[in-house]
């Protein structure tokens, strides 16, 4: 026999074995049924971050004026907020700023521009929540005269949100494992994961805003008392994803 019919006789045989592959492993597919579960985990944790915004609010007949006042009071915020944050974790940014007039729309004529209001939002995120109370006395003090919020959040790298991702992964899999028992069949592979949850954000507080003339009259008047901020525990919740293949049967 010539190399061409050895040639030929190989292609043949490997044709056959392929064909014997796809024959023995097609049942096997079919008998895979593809489930999606879902584990879910809740905890109480304390949280690490606060963010704080407030503002400084001037008004003046001309823009220019209630511009450079702003300026002059945003300045003293900012250095009065840096110098209580300065041994800690703090970002200090400004998170909006804008200039706009004061209209007079009541008098049956034309809006008339009575002055200017500019008014400067800075935030301020810091790790030591037990500087809250005093981050907002200080920023009062020099000239913030209103103040918008406090949030307290759990940063993504806080060991909590890995512990509640690792129970909500537990149960997925329990749930994965008990409808394969269900159906006398085996998890075969796990064909996607996928990690959900809700942000942890709870507003402790909210302050209205206070007028610079009263904030002042209290400095000159007694001593200035502490804001008692307290930050609380929050719901942490994860939530995990599974796309199982469970074959059936042997």
């Amino acid at each position: 026999m010539d190399n061409n019919a050895y040639k030929v006789a190989a292609l043949g045989l490997l044709l056959v074995l392929l064909g014997a592959a796809i024959y023995v492993f097609r049942p096997v597919e079919n008998r895979l049924t593809r489930v999606t579960v879902v584990g879910d985990s809740e905890a109480k944790i304390s949280p690490d971050t606060a963010v704080i915004t407030f503002a400084v609010v001037t008004q003046g007949k001309q823009a220019v004026d209630a511009q450079q006042e702003n300026a002059r009071r945003s300045e003293a915020v900012q250095t009065a907020v840096e110098a209580i944050s300065a041994d800690a974790k703090a970002e200090v940014k400004t998170s909006n700023y804008n200039l706009r007039p004061q209209q007079d729309y009541y008098s049956g004529k034309m809006p008339k521009i009575l002055g200017y209001e500019v008014r400067n939002t800075v935030t301020v995120s810091i790790d030591k929540l037990d500087r809250v109370g005093a981050i907002i006395d200080a920023a009062t003090a020099a000239g913030a005269n209103s103040v918008d919020g406090i949030q307290f959040i759990v940063g993504q790298s806080s060991p909590a949100q890995g512990e509640a991702l690792a129970l909500a992964s537990k149960q997925a899999m329990a749930k994965a494992e008990a409808a394969a028992a269900a159906m006398n069949g085996k998890i075969v592979r796990i064909v996607q994961s996928t990690e959900g949850g809700i942000d942890p954000r709870h507003v402790e507080a909210s302050y209205a805003q206070a007028s610079s003339n009263a904030a002042a009259y209290r400095l000159e008047a007694k001593p200035m008392i502490g804001t008692p901020v307290q930050a609380g525990a929050m719901d942490v919740r994860s939530q995990v994803v599974l796309v199982v293949d469970i074959q059936i049967g042997n």
